[in-house]
Parts: C-alpha cells; structure tokens; sequence
C-alpha cells in the first residue's frame, strides 16, 4: 500500500518520525512536503497530497499541522477526498469503519506513540459492509458530484 503524508512547519518533526516508522512497517511512502521546521501555507501541501490520493499516486493519505483543522479543512476541497480529523484510535477506526475516509489529519501536538497507534489503526481498518453505511457514504458523494 502507498502511504501520503504531508505537514506544515509544526507538524514537520511528526512527519519525519511517522515516515521512518511507515517505511519500516513496510508501506511505501511518498512525502509531499514541507520539507522543514521553517513557516508555510499548509494548503500547499494539503492540495498536493489531495491530487496524490484523487489521481491514485496514493492509497490513502496521513496530514500533520498545528491542530490538524486546516489540513483537513483543505483536504475536503479536494473532489475525491474524504478527510477526518481524529484525535484517538476510536475515531481512526470509525472514519474508516462508517465513513471510507481516506485521509486523517492530527495535531502534531500528540504524542509519538499515540500517532502510529492512530495510524496504524487508520491504514488496516477496512471500510463497513453494513448497508447503512454504505448508502450515507454515496449520499455524500451524489452530493459532491452534483453540488
């Protein structure tokens, strides 16, 4: 599976960390930046992971900035894109669970260890086949695609 990951400045140490972890859990990953502690534009990098995940560069993406509001909020103007913000396992498992999301953004504020558990959890989580979910999911999608 190929693995998206981009950050602003703040959440440019996460990034790194989270890197070396995918790529040693075997997961090929491209980086779409920043490559630095020093201030961005995070829409920048939060399109251009977007595009990866809408043109199939990538299977799913993984965003870091201060919060993770503004990555996901850019995320989501991407067409295609089905970003959650989580802060916890749980919401990991559920975005992908009930939602198909497939992209996460997190502060970069948490803890190492609590950001591979998260996505971790994210990446091997597949998506419901309840029914019900299903038809919410392409309620959303009928909507994007017809405004």
């Amino acid at each position: 599976m190929k693995i998206g990951i981009c950050s602003d400045h703040r959440g440019f140490y996460m990034k790194k960390a989270l890197v070396e972890y995918l790529e040693h859990a075997g997961y090929e990953v491209i980086d779409y930046g920043t490559d630095s502690d020093e201030s961005v534009d995070f829409p920048v990098f939060a399109f251009k992971l977007g595009d990866g995940i809408v043109k199939k560069h990538v299977n799913k993406g993984i965003a870091i900035c201060g919060t993770g509001i503004g990555m996901s909020i850019a995320l989501n103007k991407v067409r295609g894109v089905y970003c959650a913000k989580v802060s916890n396992i749980s919401e990991a498992v559920l975005c992908r669970q009930h939602n198909n999301a497939n992209a996460i953004t997190f502060s970069a504020d948490i803890d190492e260890e609590q950001a591979t558990a998260i996505v971790d959890k994210f990446l091997l989580t597949e998506f419901s086949s309840d029914s019900k979910y299903a038809k919410r999911n392409k309620m959303i999608k009928d909507r994007e695609k017809n405004g």
